[in-house]
């Protein structure tokens, strides 16, 4: 059982240990996604909710599958309610908004191998969260996820306006923003505890 305090949780999942910018998992939808700030902000929706459910479920399967002693289907399991999940959540956008589902394309069936999620399943599992702490974990790390893809959509938006040289258009000038926005988040490194 992990004591740690559920503000120390959050903090550390959002900020300090940010699973895109920290962890560098999920850097597919990160860098397909962020071109627009709506869509980046209702993909990170999207991952957040999936996140929770993912950790809800992951708590359970893992306290089954201790139960009956059978911790080697944990990453199966994991995956498959992922899978689940996300075929959810993409059936849910496709019938209330076809112009998001639409614009989130081939990103948003991607979060089923979003590598952020399956982490945040093995992460708490292997930290010893309990119930509410793996909520909190999985609200944080989602968070932060969405956090991250709109400062990447926002600065990309504004660099589309501006000048470059063609050698740093497109994808170079992405990395490079990327990587100075990792940069600023190792600033967080002492928060949290």
């Amino acid at each position: 059982m992990n004591e740690e305090p559920l503000w120390t949780i959050f903090l550390n999942a959002s900020l300090v240990n940010n699973f895109v910018l920290a962890y560098f998992l999920g850097i597919c939808p990160f860098l397909g996604v962020s071109g627009k700030l709506a869509t980046a902000s209702r993909m990170g929706g999207a991952v957040t909710f999936v996140m929770v459910v993912s950790s809800l479920c992951a708590y359970g399967i893992h306290a089954v599958l201790m139960a009956i002693d059978a911790p080697y289907l944990q990453l199966i399991s994991y995956i498959a309610v992922i899978a689940s999940t996300v075929q959810l959540v993409e059936m849910f956008i496709k019938k209330v908004s076809p112009t998001l589902f639409k614009a989130l394309g081939i990103f948003l069936p991607l979060i089923t191998t979003n590598c952020a999620i399956l982490g945040l399943a093995l992460f708490q599992t292997n930290k010893g969260y309990n119930l509410i702490q793996s909520v909190v974990y999985a609200v944080g790390a989602g968070l932060g996820f969405t956090l991250a893809l709109v400062l990447m959509a926002g600065i990309r938006e504004n660099l589309a306006l501006a000048k470059l040289p063609d050698v740093v258009k497109g994808t170079a000038v992405a990395l490079m923003v990327a990587g100075i926005l990792s940069v600023g988040f190792m600033g967080f490194a002492g928060l949290g505890g």
